[in-house]
């Protein structure tokens, strides 16, 4: 018969303590980052122009430089930019007689650069977001 002889108290497990303690939750990182705030603070901008990202936020001094995210930010604007269009490409064709080609590819043309510029930054925002919390790439000392 094995017993479990165990110095340390039941409730406090050491490991559980300082992982709460260094904790970054996800989902308010991800929220601020899709409003391009720091995902630490999120009140300092994350943004020096329209996708150049601080070095620092300038609020909480939180390094912002080791993000990489690359393409994937462009990658997911393209997905969904067209999985959102192409349903209404689709209707535009079934539902109109004979549409003219010429007006749909000029609503269709500035629907999807409008929608992707939209989305662009604020994608890339998450992106850096999710990174940070999840202290990928350099985000894991700082």
């Amino acid at each position: 018969m094995k017993t479990n002889v165990s110095t340390a108290p039941e409730n406090e497990n050491p490991a559980q303590t300082e992982v709460a303690e260094d904790a970054r939750p996800t989902k308010p990182a991800l929220i601020r980052g899709w409003r391009r705030r720091c995902p630490k603070c999120g009140s300092g901008p994350l943004f020096k122009g329209y996708l150049s990202v601080r070095d620092a936020c300038p609020v909480c001094q939180q390094e912002l430089h080791h993000h990489r995210a690359d393409d994937g930010p462009a990658y997911l604007t393209i997905l969904v930019v067209g999985h959102l269009m192409a349903p209404f490409l689709h209707m535009t064709f079934t539902h109109f007689d004979k549409p003219d080609p010429l007006i749909v590819a000029t609503v269709f043309c500035v629907a999807c650069v409008a929608l992707s510029l939209y989305l662009l930054p604020r994608l890339k925002g998450a992106v850096v977001a999710i990174q940070w919390a999840k202290r990928m790439h350099g985000f894991k000392h700082a």
